[in-house]
This record gives C-alpha cells, sequence and structure tokens, in this order.
C-alpha cells in the first residue's frame, strides 16, 4: 500500500461500500495511537502489568507484546520504570494505511486481498463446472 502513500485522498472499502475517504496523513491520524511492540522474559506478566499501571489493554502478536498509545516514544520511558518486567527489545512505529485499514474493517489488507483471491477462484472454478 506504498503508493497510496502519495495519494491525495484515499477511500477504504469493506464490502462494497466506502468506509472512509480523506487524505492519507488524515486517516492514519484518525486511528491515533502508535504501535508499541515489547519483547520481554514473561509477556503474560507484561501483559497484566500493562493493563494494571496503565490501563492499555495489550495482547501477543507475532511473538512479542504489542498494545496502542499516544505519543509512543515520550511513553517508553515510563514502561521501562514502571513495568517491573524485564524488556529485552522494543519498538515504537506510527500509525500505517494497513493499521487504517484493519481499524475501519477489522482485518489486514493481506487477509482481504486472500479473501478476494480465493473468492474469485471460487466464481471461476463454478463457471468452468457449469460449462462441462
Amino acid at each position: 500500500m506504498d503508493e497510496a502513500e502519495w495519494c491525495d485522498r484515499i477511500a477504504i472499502m469493506d464490502h462494497g461500500q466506502i468506509v472512509a475517504l480523506d487524505a492519507p496523513e488524515t486517516l492514519k491520524a484518525q486511528v491515533g495511537t502508535d504501535r508499541v511492540t515489547i519483547h520481554t522474559d514473561d509477556d503474560d506478566a507484561a501483559i497484566a502489568a500493562i493493563e494494571e499501571r496503565f490501563g492499555i489493554e495489550a495482547r501477543i502478536s507475532e511473538g512479542a507484546v504489542t498494545f496502542g498509545v499516544a505519543a509512543g516514544e515520550q511513553f517508553v520511558p515510563r514502561l521501562f520504570a514502571e513495568l517491573g518486567v524485564p524488556i529485552r527489545a522494543v519498538s515504537v512505529s506510527r500509525p500505517t494505511l494497513d493499521d487504517v485499514f484493519m481499524s475501519y474493517t477489522g482485518t489486514s489488507i493481506r487477509d482481504a486481498e486472500e479473501d478476494q483471491s480465493k473468492h474469485k477462484n471460487r466464481v471461476m472454478m463454478q463457471m468452468m463446472g457449469g460449462r462441462r
């Protein structure tokens, strides 16, 4: 979706309906949070501590603890000071257009493309089967 970053406006569609239409930066600002990813010695304890100490919902994704916060770079020092679980690595990323797509549709762009491809294959198989 890198090419969409260069557009003046983009539309996000879900089930054939436009659910968002705006400039890429405006859409990303609407997501509103940075994504913080941490690798810890005890992910379950880290999740519990993040929820208890900061009131933030965290989850395990791709082998790391992830959660969203406003101003992630400013939050990280506080996280190190107050978490109480050893942190081995941390990264902060700004919202992407894939994050925007997921917030509006509940699925990633990759998942949506796979579903669309499977649907096309099913239709083609039905069409070929109908011609015999």
